[in-house]
């Protein structure tokens, strides 16, 4: 798989890529530096980038929804977890993986540090391939998640992806994967527990992405069998894997066009509920009727939002809490960036419904699958009423409307800038990318001093 994917990347530019490929590039490039910059908000952003800064000096490159500028390992990081600290960041569902997040940052802070413009097209091809590894990466597994993913595989995506954009030739790409190989960490833990750590590892991954491909530039010799061998990365982070079929297709599906669009600013997991949850409120259900609210999912779902709602959850709990996303829903018809702050985790409606959610494992035996979900709403006069979800929305097949996109642009946008040109700006700066002669005017839109 290492010399499939070696080669993928120091042989594909811009004009191999499908129509289709770069389309679904633009379309997740515009949605994470959206969601990046929502990320300024979130309430732990200014204690990491006060860590952050401490790590070194300069002016190198810019932060997302900020007027800082920073050295580009820390921008790298900084973006990294604004990206996903709000878990509003696309997913890569056949992975179990944010295949865009590592990649987008490290490759934005490499084109800020290099010493000749980098041109769109070639920040395209990056992205793609960069997201190709975290994908292929993904789903390769065949076991449950023990640890975190998008951090683990996404450390190798984003070393691929710079290693792209600074050209490097087929020895150079596998030394990067090596000293990936060597940076790669993400515990499930951070996880389980919703601490604020879990985008912070995501962090990591865009930094040790930068490090990965300094050191490989450096001539500083890496573990050759990064992926395969006996303490590689399928041996260390995947309890079992199967890459077989995985190899041939690359080079003729492209991963990227297969990433879900996240429509709730909270875990993908908790998503099939709240369209369930959205669904039921449109046949009349209420909370005041509701009496029990129960559902059935794939085991993955159960291991990463079924958790109880505590009066004390913080911010990042409460986002990988089905009970309380399914609760909001119901309440408030909606769940967007305003249903997080302290205020609304404090709800004691909200809580009070959140806690007649009752979930149990369905047939399902696949480790990465999402779906089938069904909810059932049991009511006070004796009535049932149930929805099946098949496919999230946002996914593929269930997709979210150009509208719909430029709507969560514009909201994530707002949440920081009160100048609503930025949405158009920003979306014009990614649809112009094929013809941009240096990416540098991207961030424009999406950086300078909150209003």
């Amino acid at each position: 798989m290492l010399d499939e994917l070696v080669e993928l990347i120091a042989g594909t530019g811009f004009d191999d890529l499908p129509d289709t490929a770069v389309q679904a590039a633009q379309a997740f490039i515009l949605d994470t530096l959206a969601v990046g910059v929502a990320g300024r908000r979130n309430p732990y952003r200014d204690a990491v980038l006060s860590v952050a800064l401490a790590w070194g000096q300069g002016e190198t490159a810019r932060l997302l929804g900020d007027s800082v500028r920073v050295p580009a390992p820390t921008a790298a990081f900084v973006n990294a977890y604004q990206m996903h600290c709000l878990e509003f960041d696309c997913v890569h569902e056949p992975a179990v993986v944010h295949a865009m997040t590592a990649v987008l940052a490290a490759t934005l802070a490499e084109c800020e540090q290099a010493a000749a413009p980098v041109d769109g097209m070639r920040f395209i091809a990056a992205t793609t391939l960069g997201v190709e590894v975290a994908a292929v990466l993904g789903m390769a597994a065949t076991a449950p998640l023990t640890f975190f993913r998008p951090a683990t595989a996404g450390t190798f995506a984003a070393a691929a992806a710079v290693a792209v954009t600074r050209r490097f030739n087929t020895k150079q790409i596998r030394s990067c994967f090596g000293h990936a190989l060597c940076h790669a960490a993400g515990t499930m833990q951070a996880h389980e527990e919703g601490k604020p750590t879990l985008p912070v590892q995501l962090g990591n991954a865009a930094r040790a992405g930068l490090v990965a491909a300094d050191l490989a530039a450096a001539g500083v010799p890496a573990p050759e069998d990064a992926l395969a061998g006996p303490y590689g990365y399928f041996a260390l982070f995947e309890r079992s894997f199967d890459t077989s079929g995985l190899a041939e297709a690359l080079g003729k599906v492209w991963r990227v066009t297969e990433l879900s669009h996240k429509p709730f600013p909270s875990g993908r997991a908790t998503h099939g509920g709240v369209e369930a949850i959205l669904k039921l409120r449109d046949h009349g259900v209420t909370a005041a009727a509701l009496t029990a609210l129960r559902w059935s999912a794939p085991p993955l779902i159960h291991q990463l939002v079924a958790r109880p709602p505590l009066p004390d959850m913080n911010v990042n709990y409460a986002r990988l809490c089905l009970p309380y996303v399914g609760a909001t829903a119901l309440l408030q018809g909606a769940v967007g960036l305003q249903h997080f702050s302290p205020q609304a985790l404090q709800d004691a409606d909200v809580l009070a419904v959140a806690r007649r959610f009752h979930g149990s494992i369905n047939e399902v035996s696949d480790p990465a699958a999402f779906t089938p979900q069904t909810f059932t709403a049991e009511l006070a006069d004796g009535a049932r009423r149930a929805v099946r979800i098949d496919h999230l929305l946002g996914s593929p097949v269930h997709p979210l409307s150009q509208a719909q996109c430029h709507a969560k642009v514009r909201a994530c946008l707002g949440s920081v800038y009160a100048d609503g040109r930025r949405t158009e700006a920003l979306v014009k700066a990614v649809a112009a990318l094929p013809e941009t002669s240096d990416v540098d005017d991207l961030l424009r839109p999406a950086t300078g001093a909150p209003s």
